[in-house]
């Protein structure tokens, strides 16, 4: 049974145990998975290929299967089922492997299924929970699955070192997988059940602040496309050495975190929907604009790197906060799922493009093409901010993380 206070509020350590579990097995696979791969010896085409299939898979499923939640499905239950059928994807993936690469297409596309909507889920229930509690810290919570990301990182290079890539990975992704099975399937409901809507009953749309929103945050995140796929690459080309590209990494994820820790502390008025986007998105110019003349000088990639607190923390945080404020009752796990999806989709497009330029022009073209995404964001913020109606949503001001 999940740990809950006197008055029955919910536990913000079961939540970010939940947390903590789901982004163990990310930082895991998210690293290590095209180590796995090509370790099977397989083509660099096709390992290019089994890499996408799961952007494109979870662009066109979160929605819809964080959208069950509005139509009465737990989250919990979604946990419990996903996390099960990741441990089952995984323990079948070396045999699979050792019979035909082919038979990897299937298993990675269920797999992808079945982790689209795990953390719309957790972030589903903690919102429910910050708004039944004053006790409960969204941003407090979700470091844990922050921390246990760096963690894992950091603790999956050495496991591989020990078991080898080729039992490794596999090994460990089951384990970890069916580890959160076991934690989502203990723990008590923390949001109260959606009642369901009838067949006939048209489900809410999503106002306009809130897609608005939604938009900016794909934006301002699919800024981040240059640095995930060509940072490493375009300061080893600089002579920035393995150690300390790991650590332009590591103060990133670093930045993130105090981020979720002190945001609490903040003033009121900086931890509102439109605050956290406008930080998030000039933050993100400001990263896109000193990329691209840096140089592979460590002096300015430091402090660049931390930004990262504010690119991805701020903008995630005043996302959530604008979901928990803006969407209506009975289109909440929509409104989730929506955010995974317009993501993963602009995140996906992104990426392409910067293939094609780094290819033709270099990295420091590649960075300077996310700035006008970081600044369609800010002027996307700036619009919702303007059409914000507080009459229309309950209070003088929308909700605060």
């Amino acid at each position: 049974m999940t740990r809950t206070a006197p008055t029955g509020e919910p536990d913000p350590v079961r939540l970010g145990l939940l947390y903590a579990v789901v982004f163990v097995e990310i930082g895991i696979a998210m690293p290590f998975m095209p180590v796995w791969l090509g370790a099977l010896g397989l083509d660099a085409g096709l390992i290019g290929l089994l890499l996408a299939l799961p952007i494109a898979t979870k662009v066109v499923a979160t929605r819809p299967l964080t959208g069950l939640i509005d139509r009465g499905v737990r989250p919990r239950t979604l946990l419990v089922a996903g996390s099960l059928t990741l441990a089952l994807s995984y323990a079948l993936m070396p045999a699979a492997a050792a019979i035909a690469a082919a038979l990897l297409v299937p298993l990675i596309v269920v797999n992808a299924v079945a982790q689209a909507p795990l953390v719309p889920s957790i972030d589903y229930l903690t919102l429910a929970a910050a708004r039944r509690s004053k006790r409960i810290d969204y941003a407090r919570i979700r470091l844990c699955g922050s921390v246990a990301f760096l963690a894992a990182n950091l603790a999956g290079g050495a496991l591989l070192g020990v078991l080898g890539d080729r039992v490794a990975v596999p090994l460990l992704l089951t384990g970890l997988s069916l580890a959160a099975t076991l934690v989502a399937a203990s723990g008590q409901e923390v949001a109260p059940p959606t009642e369901p809507h009838s067949g006939l009953a048209a489900a809410p749309p999503l106002p306009r602040v809130l897609r608005l929103s939604i938009a900016a945050a794909a934006l301002i995140q699919a800024s981040h496309a240059a640095i995930y796929a060509f940072g490493s690459l375009d300061w080893a080309r600089h002579g920035v050495s393995p150690p300390w590209i790991g650590a332009l990494w590591a103060v990133g994820v670093a930045a993130e975190i105090a981020l979720f820790a002190l945001v609490g502390r903040f003033p009121a008025r900086w931890r509102s929907p439109f605050r956290l986007l406008g930080l998030g998105a000039a933050a993100a110019l400001l990263r896109a604009l000193g990329l691209s003349l840096a140089d592979g000088e460590l002096a300015v990639l430091l402090p660049l790197q931390m930004l990262h607190g504010l690119t991805f923390g701020a903008t995630h945080l005043g996302i959530m906060a604008a979901v928990s404020g803006f969407a209506p009752d009975g289109a909440r796990g929509r409104a989730q799922g929506t955010v995974g999806a317009s993501t993963a989709l602009v995140s996906a497009l992104a990426t392409l493009a910067c293939g094609a330029v780094y290819r033709s022009f270099g990295g420091p073209s590649t960075f300077l093409m996310m700035a006008p995404l970081a600044l369609a964001g800010l002027v996307l913020v700036a619009l919702a901010q303007r059409i914000h109606d507080p009459r229309r949503f309950g209070g003088s001001s929308p909700h605060k993380v």
